[in-house]
């Protein structure tokens, strides 16, 4: 008898479901703030990292809006379930296909947010650098990822273009994937990756407070580049 794959459910995607239907049955209100990451993952027995992924999910299909800095709120106009439109990156498991996908998307981002940058835009990346800072003084793995996370996607968010952003949201569960497996190839081979990383961040977001396009696409571009090479190195060894 042929074998037959059976699918396993993954936690953000079950963490989704539940929220989902709390919004849909009337739980959770339209313009209601949703609690902070750390009460969801204690709500749900599941890490942060599952809560934001599945938090990213809802925002790229229209049931919550994130606003950087000020919370997680139910949308106050929600999308029909029956448009509801299927995530682009779910099936997506080639981290080399997706970091492609990142190049593409991001130098793009990067060039149109040096352009439409606000100043609340420039504010919500400067306090992420900062957390940047913060994690590396305390050496803080968690926090320097989540942060690192946080930034790309205040770019694709200053870039003001909402389809862009909405796939940057969608990328974001794989964006987990790709800057943890890569930091700790980095980290491992050289611990002063992690000040040259944050270096590295600092002038993109520099490129995109001056309003240089050029340089912000050609900064994040090599960026994402030297993570292609990390990744490479470490399916090698």
């Amino acid at each position: 008898m042929q074998s037959i794959k059976v699918e396993t459910e993954k936690g953000h995607e079950i963490v989704k479901r539940m929220i989902l239907s709390q919004i849909e049955d009337g739980t959770l209100q339209p313009g209601q703030r949703l609690p902070s990451v750390v009460d969801l993952a204690a709500v749900y027995g599941v890490g942060r990292s599952t809560i934001r992924e599945a938090l990213s999910a809802l925002k790229a299909t229209g049931w919550i809006d994130v606003k950087h800095g000020g919370g997680t709120f139910v949308s106050k106009v929600l999308p029909s379930t029956q448009l509801e439109p299927k995530d682009p990156f779910a099936d997506a498991d080639d981290l080399k296909e997706l970091l492609e996908v990142r190049i593409y998307l991001e130098s793009g981002a990067a060039a149109s947010a040096a352009s439409r940058r606000t100043e609340q835009d420039l504010a919500a990346l400067k306090h992420i650098v900062s957390t940047m800072e913060l994690a590396l003084e305390q050496d803080d793995t968690a926090l320097s990822e989540k942060a690192d996370i946080d930034f790309h996607l205040a770019i694709a968010s200053a870039s003001h273009n909402q389809l862009l952003n909405a796939l940057m949201s969608s990328l974001s569960s794989k964006l987990t994937e790709t800057i943890g497996k890569s930091r700790q190839l980095w980290f491992f081979e050289d611990k002063s990756s992690a000040s040259q990383l944050l270096k590295e961040h600092q002038s993109i977001y520099d490129a995109i407070a001056d309003q240089d396009a050029k340089r912000a696409e050609q900064l994040i571009s090599a960026h994402l580049q030297k993570v292609d090479i990390v990744l490479k190195r470490g399916s090698l060894n």
